[in-house]
């Protein structure tokens, strides 16, 4: 049985639009290893989990199907404050003001 950490790694990688061969290159390993991980047949070593979450730039928690958010907690919550500064854009520039000084801080976290 697949594990959601080979479904999710077979799935970044396709879509990159690579073959195995070209993503077990540029990660340091076989092909077959690859296909191993990839079908469920072996389990990564940690080293290999943190390698494809800075390849795939996901955080360990998506490749491992924890959650589906592929960013960490920060840029993921970084985003959601974003958003909705775009949304109140249209505020005075008083509350608008405000709305900026929170994205501050919540980008220094």
């Amino acid at each position: 049985m697949k594990s959601k950490f080979s479904v999710k790694l077979g799935k970044l990688r396709r879509e990159k639009g690579l073959s195995q061969r070209q993503a077990a290159a540029e990660l340091g390993i076989s092909q077959a290893l690859l296909s191993h991980y990839e079908t469920g047949a072996r389990e990564p070593k940690l080293d290999f989990v943190i390698k494809a979450c800075e390849y795939y730039s996901v955080s360990a928690d998506y490749i491992l199907g924890r959650t589906d958010e592929r960013g960490d907690k920060q840029s993921v919550l970084s985003r959601k404050v974003s958003g909705f500064i775009e949304q109140f854009e249209i505020l005075e520039a008083e509350e608008a003001v405000l709305i900026k000084k929170l994205k501050k801080i919540t980008e220094e976290y």
